[in-house]
Protein backbone atom coordinates (compact mmCIF):
# COMPACT_ATOMS: atom_id res chain seq x y z
CA UNK A 1 0.00 0.00 0.00
CA UNK A 2 2.86 2.36 0.77
CA UNK A 3 4.33 1.72 -2.68
CA UNK A 4 0.96 2.40 -4.29
CA UNK A 5 0.52 5.66 -2.38
CA UNK A 6 4.06 6.83 -3.15
CA UNK A 7 3.67 5.95 -6.84
CA UNK A 8 0.35 7.76 -7.13
CA UNK A 9 1.74 10.90 -5.46
CA UNK A 10 4.71 10.90 -7.84
CA UNK A 11 2.44 10.55 -10.90
CA UNK A 12 0.26 13.44 -9.70
CA UNK A 13 3.26 15.66 -9.03
CA UNK A 14 4.56 15.22 -12.62
CA UNK A 15 1.31 15.35 -14.56
CA UNK A 16 2.57 16.24 -18.05
CA UNK A 17 5.45 13.80 -17.99
CA UNK A 18 3.14 11.04 -16.81
CA UNK A 19 0.42 11.97 -19.31
CA UNK A 20 2.69 11.48 -22.32
CA UNK A 21 3.47 7.89 -21.34
CA UNK A 22 -0.15 7.34 -20.30
CA UNK A 23 -1.38 8.58 -23.70
CA UNK A 24 0.97 6.38 -25.73
CA UNK A 25 -0.03 3.32 -23.72
CA UNK A 26 -3.73 4.08 -24.20
CA UNK A 27 -3.33 4.36 -28.01
CA UNK A 28 -1.48 1.05 -28.12
CA UNK A 29 -4.06 -0.70 -25.94
CA UNK A 30 -6.91 0.66 -28.09
CA UNK A 31 -5.23 -0.64 -31.27
CA UNK A 32 -4.58 -4.06 -29.78
CA UNK A 33 -8.13 -4.29 -28.43
CA UNK A 34 -9.51 -3.48 -31.89
CA UNK A 35 -7.19 -6.07 -33.46
CA UNK A 36 -8.34 -8.79 -31.06
CA UNK A 37 -11.98 -7.89 -31.72
CA UNK A 38 -11.39 -8.15 -35.47
CA UNK A 39 -9.66 -11.54 -35.20
CA UNK A 40 -12.48 -12.93 -33.05
CA UNK A 41 -15.13 -11.49 -35.35
CA UNK A 42 -13.48 -12.86 -38.49
CA UNK A 43 -13.34 -16.35 -37.00
CA UNK A 44 -17.04 -16.17 -36.12
CA UNK A 45 -18.01 -14.90 -39.56
CA UNK A 46 -15.97 -17.62 -41.27
CA UNK A 47 -17.79 -20.27 -39.25
CA UNK A 48 -21.19 -18.70 -40.06
CA UNK A 49 -20.37 -18.50 -43.76
CA UNK A 50 -19.18 -22.08 -44.02
CA UNK A 51 -22.38 -23.17 -42.32
CA UNK A 52 -24.48 -21.15 -44.77
CA UNK A 53 -22.62 -21.95 -47.97
CA UNK A 54 -22.00 -25.58 -47.09
CA UNK A 55 -18.74 -27.38 -46.33
CA UNK A 56 -18.15 -28.63 -49.88
CA UNK A 57 -19.26 -25.79 -52.13
CA UNK A 58 -18.11 -25.68 -55.75
CA UNK A 59 -19.09 -23.18 -58.43
CA UNK A 60 -18.90 -23.91 -62.15
CA UNK A 61 -18.85 -20.79 -64.34
CA UNK A 62 -18.29 -19.84 -67.95
CA UNK A 63 -14.64 -18.96 -68.47
CA UNK A 64 -14.28 -15.22 -68.90
CA UNK A 65 -12.95 -13.84 -72.19
CA UNK A 66 -12.77 -17.34 -73.65
CA UNK A 67 -13.05 -17.59 -77.43
CA UNK A 68 -14.88 -20.80 -78.30
CA UNK A 69 -13.54 -23.12 -81.01
CA UNK A 70 -17.08 -24.29 -81.76
CA UNK A 71 -16.63 -27.69 -80.12
CA UNK A 72 -18.87 -26.97 -77.10
CA UNK A 73 -22.49 -25.88 -76.67
CA UNK A 74 -21.39 -23.89 -73.61
CA UNK A 75 -22.40 -24.36 -70.01
CA UNK A 76 -26.01 -25.57 -69.85
CA UNK A 77 -28.60 -27.42 -67.79
CA UNK A 78 -27.61 -30.72 -69.41
CA UNK A 79 -24.24 -30.41 -67.67
CA UNK A 80 -25.99 -30.10 -64.30
CA UNK A 81 -28.16 -33.13 -65.13
CA UNK A 82 -25.07 -35.12 -66.13
CA UNK A 83 -23.32 -34.25 -62.86
CA UNK A 84 -26.39 -35.27 -60.86
CA UNK A 85 -26.78 -38.57 -62.74
CA UNK A 86 -23.07 -39.40 -62.56
CA UNK A 87 -22.74 -38.42 -58.88
CA UNK A 88 -26.17 -38.86 -57.26
CA UNK A 89 -24.61 -38.76 -53.78
CA UNK A 90 -23.88 -35.03 -54.04
CA UNK A 91 -25.87 -32.97 -51.56
CA UNK A 92 -26.75 -30.21 -54.02
CA UNK A 93 -26.53 -29.63 -57.77
CA UNK A 94 -28.48 -26.93 -59.56
CA UNK A 95 -28.07 -24.73 -62.65
CA UNK A 96 -28.52 -20.99 -62.39
CA UNK A 97 -29.29 -18.53 -65.19
CA UNK A 98 -29.32 -14.79 -64.58
CA UNK A 99 -30.14 -11.68 -66.59
CA UNK A 100 -29.90 -8.00 -65.67
CA UNK A 101 -31.99 -5.22 -67.13
CA UNK A 102 -35.30 -7.11 -67.36
CA UNK A 103 -38.62 -5.27 -67.56
CA UNK A 104 -40.90 -5.64 -64.52
CA UNK A 105 -44.44 -4.30 -64.22
CA UNK A 106 -47.14 -4.43 -61.58
CA UNK A 107 -50.04 -2.15 -62.39
CA UNK A 108 -48.63 1.40 -62.31
CA UNK A 109 -45.20 0.25 -61.07
CA UNK A 110 -42.72 -0.23 -63.93
CA UNK A 111 -38.93 -0.65 -63.98
CA UNK A 112 -36.53 -1.75 -66.70
CA UNK A 113 -33.55 -2.89 -64.64
CA UNK A 114 -34.68 -5.90 -62.60
CA UNK A 115 -32.41 -8.90 -62.01
CA UNK A 116 -34.14 -12.17 -62.94
CA UNK A 117 -32.57 -15.43 -61.77
CA UNK A 118 -33.61 -18.87 -62.96
CA UNK A 119 -33.03 -21.62 -60.39
CA UNK A 120 -34.38 -25.00 -59.25
CA UNK A 121 -35.84 -26.12 -55.95
CA UNK A 122 -32.32 -27.01 -54.72
CA UNK A 123 -31.44 -23.28 -54.55
CA UNK A 124 -32.94 -23.23 -51.04
CA UNK A 125 -30.53 -25.83 -49.67
CA UNK A 126 -27.69 -23.36 -49.10
CA UNK A 127 -27.24 -19.63 -48.34
CA UNK A 128 -30.69 -19.54 -46.77
CA UNK A 129 -31.03 -16.39 -44.68
CA UNK A 130 -34.58 -15.51 -45.66
CA UNK A 131 -38.01 -15.41 -44.11
CA UNK A 132 -40.45 -16.96 -46.58
CA UNK A 133 -44.08 -15.96 -47.06
CA UNK A 134 -45.98 -18.21 -49.41
CA UNK A 135 -44.08 -21.14 -50.87
CA UNK A 136 -40.81 -21.81 -52.68
CA UNK A 137 -40.31 -23.40 -56.08
CA UNK A 138 -40.83 -27.16 -56.29
CA UNK A 139 -39.76 -29.84 -58.75
CA UNK A 140 -43.09 -29.65 -60.56
CA UNK A 141 -42.60 -25.93 -61.24
CA UNK A 142 -39.19 -26.69 -62.75
CA UNK A 143 -40.30 -29.76 -64.70
CA UNK A 144 -43.31 -28.04 -66.28
CA UNK A 145 -41.73 -24.60 -66.62
CA UNK A 146 -44.53 -22.90 -64.69
CA UNK A 147 -44.91 -19.14 -64.89
CA UNK A 148 -44.38 -18.56 -61.18
CA UNK A 149 -41.90 -16.32 -59.38
CA UNK A 150 -40.65 -15.22 -55.96
CA UNK A 151 -39.73 -11.63 -55.10
CA UNK A 152 -36.76 -10.86 -52.86
CA UNK A 153 -37.50 -8.10 -50.37
CA UNK A 154 -34.34 -6.22 -49.26
CA UNK A 155 -33.84 -6.09 -45.50
CA UNK A 156 -32.78 -2.44 -45.29
CA UNK A 157 -30.63 -1.42 -42.32
CA UNK A 158 -30.88 -1.50 -38.54
CA UNK A 159 -28.33 1.30 -38.18
CA UNK A 160 -27.65 2.87 -41.56
CA UNK A 161 -23.99 3.94 -42.03
CA UNK A 162 -23.38 7.53 -43.03
CA UNK A 163 -22.48 6.71 -46.62
CA UNK A 164 -25.70 4.72 -47.17
CA UNK A 165 -27.78 7.84 -46.47
CA UNK A 166 -26.81 9.14 -49.90
CA UNK A 167 -28.48 6.17 -51.61
CA UNK A 168 -32.20 5.70 -52.02
CA UNK A 169 -33.93 2.43 -51.16
CA UNK A 170 -34.44 -0.09 -53.94
CA UNK A 171 -37.75 0.40 -55.81
CA UNK A 172 -38.88 -3.16 -55.04
CA UNK A 173 -38.39 -2.40 -51.34
CA UNK A 174 -40.75 0.56 -51.49
CA UNK A 175 -43.29 -1.39 -53.55
CA UNK A 176 -43.40 -4.33 -51.13
CA UNK A 177 -43.81 -1.96 -48.19
CA UNK A 178 -46.92 -0.45 -49.79
CA UNK A 179 -48.45 -3.49 -51.48
CA UNK A 180 -48.70 -7.19 -50.70
CA UNK A 181 -47.82 -8.88 -54.00
CA UNK A 182 -48.20 -12.44 -52.70
CA UNK A 183 -50.73 -14.16 -54.97
CA UNK A 184 -50.71 -11.24 -57.43
CA UNK A 185 -49.82 -11.36 -61.12
CA UNK A 186 -46.82 -9.41 -62.41
CA UNK A 187 -45.28 -8.99 -65.84
CA UNK A 188 -41.64 -9.93 -66.39
CA UNK A 189 -40.45 -9.10 -69.87
CA UNK A 190 -43.51 -9.77 -72.02
CA UNK A 191 -44.93 -12.59 -69.88
CA UNK A 192 -47.28 -12.83 -66.92
CA UNK A 193 -46.10 -14.57 -63.75
CA UNK A 194 -47.90 -15.49 -60.53
CA UNK A 195 -46.10 -14.40 -57.34
CA UNK A 196 -46.03 -17.53 -55.15
CA UNK A 197 -43.65 -16.28 -52.46
CA UNK A 198 -41.86 -13.31 -50.89
CA UNK A 199 -38.32 -13.86 -49.58
CA UNK A 200 -37.37 -11.26 -46.94
CA UNK A 201 -33.64 -10.71 -46.46
CA UNK A 202 -32.07 -9.85 -43.10
CA UNK A 203 -30.87 -6.24 -42.57
CA UNK A 204 -27.69 -5.55 -44.51
CA UNK A 205 -25.68 -4.79 -41.36
CA UNK A 206 -26.72 -8.19 -39.93
CA UNK A 207 -26.53 -10.24 -43.12
CA UNK A 208 -24.06 -13.09 -42.46
CA UNK A 209 -23.31 -13.66 -46.16
CA UNK A 210 -20.09 -12.30 -47.60
CA UNK A 211 -20.85 -12.62 -51.28
CA UNK A 212 -24.25 -12.52 -52.93
CA UNK A 213 -25.91 -10.90 -55.92
CA UNK A 214 -29.23 -9.65 -54.59
CA UNK A 215 -28.18 -5.99 -54.32
CA UNK A 216 -28.50 -4.97 -57.94
CA UNK A 217 -30.89 -3.07 -60.16
CA UNK A 218 -34.35 -2.15 -58.95
CA UNK A 219 -35.12 -5.59 -57.55
CA UNK A 220 -34.52 -9.34 -57.80
CA UNK A 221 -36.93 -12.05 -58.97
CA UNK A 222 -36.55 -15.85 -58.85
CA UNK A 223 -38.20 -18.04 -61.49
CA UNK A 224 -37.84 -21.72 -62.46
CA UNK A 225 -34.74 -22.10 -64.61
CA UNK A 226 -36.75 -23.92 -67.30
CA UNK A 227 -39.21 -21.03 -67.46
CA UNK A 228 -36.35 -18.58 -67.74
CA UNK A 229 -34.79 -20.56 -70.59
CA UNK A 230 -38.09 -20.89 -72.46
CA UNK A 231 -39.45 -17.36 -72.04
CA UNK A 232 -36.83 -14.90 -70.77
CA UNK A 233 -33.45 -15.97 -72.16
CA UNK A 234 -32.09 -13.48 -74.64
CA UNK A 235 -30.69 -14.21 -78.04
CA UNK A 236 -26.95 -14.66 -78.01
CA UNK A 237 -26.96 -16.48 -74.66
CA UNK A 238 -25.90 -19.71 -76.40
CA UNK A 239 -27.97 -22.90 -76.51
CA UNK A 240 -31.66 -22.82 -75.41
CA UNK A 241 -30.61 -24.56 -72.17
CA UNK A 242 -27.66 -22.25 -71.50
CA UNK A 243 -27.00 -21.22 -67.87
CA UNK A 244 -24.72 -18.72 -66.15
CA UNK A 245 -23.33 -21.15 -63.58
CA UNK A 246 -23.85 -24.46 -61.82
CA UNK A 247 -23.75 -24.66 -58.03
CA UNK A 248 -22.57 -27.86 -56.34
CA UNK A 249 -22.15 -28.92 -52.73
CA UNK A 250 -20.41 -32.23 -52.09
CA UNK A 251 -21.67 -32.32 -48.49
CA UNK A 252 -18.22 -32.66 -46.89
CA UNK A 253 -15.17 -30.44 -47.00
CA UNK A 254 -12.80 -33.39 -47.27
CA UNK A 255 -14.41 -34.55 -50.52
CA UNK A 256 -14.06 -31.24 -52.39
CA UNK A 257 -10.73 -31.99 -54.17
CA UNK A 258 -11.97 -35.44 -55.28
CA UNK A 259 -15.28 -34.22 -56.69
CA UNK A 260 -13.66 -31.19 -58.27
CA UNK A 261 -11.41 -33.50 -60.30
CA UNK A 262 -14.34 -35.77 -61.19
CA UNK A 263 -16.51 -32.85 -62.32
CA UNK A 264 -13.67 -31.36 -64.35
CA UNK A 265 -13.16 -34.72 -66.05
CA UNK A 266 -16.86 -35.08 -66.81
CA UNK A 267 -17.15 -31.56 -68.24
CA UNK A 268 -13.97 -31.98 -70.29
CA UNK A 269 -15.46 -35.05 -71.96
CA UNK A 270 -18.78 -33.26 -72.60
CA UNK A 271 -17.43 -29.91 -73.81
CA UNK A 272 -14.24 -31.00 -75.62
CA UNK A 273 -12.81 -27.57 -74.81
CA UNK A 274 -12.25 -25.85 -71.50
CA UNK A 275 -14.78 -23.03 -71.82
CA UNK A 276 -15.65 -23.36 -68.12
CA UNK A 277 -13.89 -23.16 -64.76
CA UNK A 278 -14.62 -24.99 -61.52
CA UNK A 279 -14.06 -22.79 -58.47
CA UNK A 280 -13.75 -23.73 -54.84
CA UNK A 281 -15.76 -21.12 -52.91
CA UNK A 282 -13.34 -21.42 -50.02
CA UNK A 283 -10.81 -19.61 -52.22
CA UNK A 284 -13.15 -16.59 -52.37
CA UNK A 285 -13.47 -16.53 -48.59
CA UNK A 286 -9.71 -16.91 -48.31
CA UNK A 287 -9.29 -13.82 -50.50
CA UNK A 288 -11.55 -11.81 -48.21
CA UNK A 289 -9.69 -13.14 -45.18
CA UNK A 290 -6.35 -12.08 -46.67
CA UNK A 291 -7.55 -8.51 -47.17
CA UNK A 292 -8.97 -8.43 -43.62
CA UNK A 293 -5.71 -9.84 -42.24
CA UNK A 294 -3.67 -7.14 -43.98
CA UNK A 295 -5.92 -4.50 -42.45
CA UNK A 296 -5.70 -6.12 -39.01
CA UNK A 297 -1.90 -6.44 -39.24
CA UNK A 298 -1.64 -2.72 -40.06
CA UNK A 299 -3.74 -1.83 -37.00
CA UNK A 300 -1.72 -4.26 -34.86
CA UNK A 301 1.54 -2.67 -36.04
CA UNK A 302 0.25 0.75 -34.93
CA UNK A 303 -0.67 -0.74 -31.56
CA UNK A 304 2.73 -2.38 -31.07
CA UNK A 305 4.57 0.82 -31.99
CA UNK A 306 2.36 2.81 -29.60
CA UNK A 307 2.89 0.28 -26.79
CA UNK A 308 6.66 0.42 -27.35
CA UNK A 309 6.55 4.20 -27.37
CA UNK A 310 4.59 4.13 -24.13
CA UNK A 311 7.03 1.66 -22.63
CA UNK A 312 10.01 3.82 -23.59
CA UNK A 313 8.17 6.81 -22.14
CA UNK A 314 7.67 4.92 -18.87
CA UNK A 315 11.38 4.03 -18.83
CA UNK A 316 12.33 7.67 -19.34
CA UNK A 317 9.85 8.83 -16.69
CA UNK A 318 11.22 6.26 -14.24
CA UNK A 319 14.84 7.23 -14.94
CA UNK A 320 14.01 10.93 -14.52
CA UNK A 321 12.18 10.14 -11.31
CA UNK A 322 15.16 8.22 -9.95
CA UNK A 323 17.63 11.03 -10.71
CA UNK A 324 15.34 13.54 -9.00
CA UNK A 325 14.92 11.32 -5.94
CA UNK A 326 18.43 9.96 -5.34
CA UNK A 327 18.67 11.59 -1.89
CA UNK A 328 15.24 10.21 -0.96
CA UNK A 329 16.45 6.74 -1.97
CA UNK A 330 19.49 7.20 0.25
CA UNK A 331 17.29 8.19 3.23
CA UNK A 332 15.00 5.18 2.70
CA UNK A 333 18.00 2.84 2.54
CA UNK A 334 19.49 4.48 5.66
CA UNK A 335 16.37 3.82 7.73
CA UNK A 336 16.18 0.15 6.71
CA UNK A 337 14.68 -0.13 3.24
CA UNK A 338 16.10 -3.07 1.29
CA UNK A 339 17.06 -3.15 -2.38
CA UNK A 340 13.81 -5.05 -2.99
CA UNK A 341 11.82 -2.25 -1.37
CA UNK A 342 13.40 0.34 -3.67
CA UNK A 343 12.89 -1.88 -6.73
CA UNK A 344 9.25 -2.48 -5.84
CA UNK A 345 8.60 1.23 -5.27
CA UNK A 346 9.53 2.23 -8.84
CA UNK A 347 8.08 -0.87 -10.52
CA UNK A 348 4.72 -0.33 -8.81
CA UNK A 349 4.72 3.32 -9.88
CA UNK A 350 5.30 2.31 -13.52
CA UNK A 351 2.61 -0.39 -13.31
CA UNK A 352 0.10 2.17 -12.02
CA UNK A 353 0.91 4.30 -15.05
CA UNK A 354 0.45 1.28 -17.33
CA UNK A 355 -2.83 0.38 -15.63
CA UNK A 356 -4.25 3.88 -16.04
CA UNK A 357 -3.20 3.96 -19.69
CA UNK A 358 -4.76 0.52 -20.17
CA UNK A 359 -8.09 1.60 -18.70
CA UNK A 360 -8.16 4.67 -20.95
CA UNK A 361 -7.17 2.50 -23.92
CA UNK A 362 -10.02 0.08 -23.22
CA UNK A 363 -12.50 2.94 -23.29
CA UNK A 364 -10.94 4.37 -26.46
CA UNK A 365 -10.80 0.98 -28.19
CA UNK A 366 -14.39 0.08 -27.28
CA UNK A 367 -15.62 3.43 -28.57
CA UNK A 368 -13.69 2.90 -31.79
CA UNK A 369 -15.12 -0.58 -32.32
CA UNK A 370 -18.68 0.63 -31.72
CA UNK A 371 -18.24 3.66 -33.98
CA UNK A 372 -16.70 1.70 -36.85
CA UNK A 373 -19.31 -1.07 -36.59
CA UNK A 374 -22.08 1.53 -37.01
CA UNK A 375 -20.41 3.11 -40.03
CA UNK A 376 -19.32 0.04 -41.95
CA UNK A 377 -21.09 -2.12 -44.52
CA UNK A 378 -19.59 -5.25 -43.03
CA UNK A 379 -18.24 -5.33 -39.49
CA UNK A 380 -16.21 -8.24 -38.14
CA UNK A 381 -15.63 -6.97 -34.61
CA UNK A 382 -16.53 -9.12 -31.62
CA UNK A 383 -15.47 -8.10 -28.10
CA UNK A 384 -15.32 -10.50 -25.16
CA UNK A 385 -14.30 -10.04 -21.48
CA UNK A 386 -11.10 -11.96 -22.27
CA UNK A 387 -10.06 -9.20 -24.69
CA UNK A 388 -10.39 -6.54 -21.98
CA UNK A 389 -8.41 -8.57 -19.45
CA UNK A 390 -5.69 -9.42 -21.96
CA UNK A 391 -5.16 -5.85 -23.18
CA UNK A 392 -5.16 -4.53 -19.63
CA UNK A 393 -2.56 -7.16 -18.71
CA UNK A 394 -0.45 -6.05 -21.71
CA UNK A 395 -0.58 -2.44 -20.50
CA UNK A 396 0.39 -3.32 -16.94
CA UNK A 397 3.03 -5.76 -18.20
CA UNK A 398 4.52 -3.02 -20.39
CA UNK A 399 4.88 -0.77 -17.35
CA UNK A 400 6.47 -3.63 -15.42
CA UNK A 401 8.99 -4.67 -18.09
CA UNK A 402 10.12 -1.18 -19.08
CA UNK A 403 10.61 -0.10 -15.46
CA UNK A 404 12.78 -3.06 -14.44
CA UNK A 405 16.04 -1.57 -15.74
CA UNK A 406 15.72 1.90 -14.15
CA UNK A 407 14.28 0.39 -10.95
CA UNK A 408 17.21 -2.01 -10.66
CA UNK A 409 19.62 0.92 -11.16
CA UNK A 410 17.89 2.72 -8.29
CA UNK A 411 18.09 -0.37 -6.07
CA UNK A 412 21.84 -0.66 -6.71
CA UNK A 413 22.62 2.91 -5.55
CA UNK A 414 25.06 3.13 -2.67
CA UNK A 415 23.17 4.56 0.36
CA UNK A 416 26.11 6.73 1.53
CA UNK A 417 26.68 8.28 -1.93
CA UNK A 418 22.95 8.79 -2.32
CA UNK A 419 22.71 10.71 0.97
CA UNK A 420 25.48 13.07 -0.19
CA UNK A 421 23.90 13.58 -3.67
CA UNK A 422 22.76 17.12 -4.45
Amino acid sequence: MESLQTGWLEIRSHKMRSFLSFFAISIGVASILYTLAQIKGVNQRVAENFKLMGPGRLEIEKKRDYVSRGLSAGLNSDDADAIRQSMPELYMVYPLARAWGMHFRFREFYKEDFVVTGVTEEWSKRDWVYQLRGRFLNSEDVRRGNRVCLLIQPGGWIEKPWWAKFFREMPIEGLLKRRDLLGQTVMIGDHLFAVIGILSEPPRDKDPRWGHNSYGGSGTVLVPVTTYQRLLARRGDGSPRSVSEIQVDTGEEATVPLYKRRIEGLLKARHREEDYEVKDNRDEIQGILNSVRQYVIAILAVGIVAILAGGIGIMNVTLATIYSRIKEIGVRRAVGATRGDILRQFVVEAMILGFLGGVAGLGLGTAGVLYLSRNADRDFSSLTPFHFLLTLAIAVGTGFLFSLYPASKAAQLDPIEALHYE
